[in-house]
């Protein structure tokens, strides 16, 4: 919903502009100025915005785990997400920050992870047999 109205009021900034320079007849300075507000604020969303209102505001956002692995958990250092995967084949558990704009992305690889959360989600009933 934040999301709605902050698109809401970059595009009546927009069109005030576009109406207050558009009504004298100077179209192309009027376009020039939209397109300055609209890149702004796509620039102002991507790089500041997008993360605090999905922390703050309950903002809509959306990540996918890569192929190969298992979500574990997500958590928030600042305004930062950090997400946790489990990849079962080199058993390793990689945990990656999602920063505003993805400017300084951190990564932390951790080896012979093997979860302890992952190991208690097998149902009690099922036994792995050794092979």
């Amino acid at each position: 919903m934040i999301t709605y109205i902050y698109w809401a009021v970059v595009i009546g900034i927009m069109a005030v502009l576009g109406f207050l320079l558009g009504r004298n007849k100077k179209w192309k300075p009027a376009m020039i100025a939209c397109s300055i507000v609209f890149f702004i604020g796509l620039l102002a969303y991507y790089f500041h915005f997008q993360q605090v209102f999905v922390k703050h505001y309950g903002g809509v956002m959306s990540i996918t785990v890569p192929d190969g692995q298992q979500h574990i958990t997500a958590t928030w250092k600042d305004d930062n997400l950090w997400i946790e995967n489990y990849n079962p084949e080199t058993n390793t558990c990689h945990f990656n920050e999602y920063s505003k704009g993805n400017l300084l992305q951190g990564k932390v690889t951790i080896k012979n992870c093997s979860p302890v959360a992952l190991q208690r989600s097998v149902p009690s009933g099922v036994h792995q047999s050794a092979q």
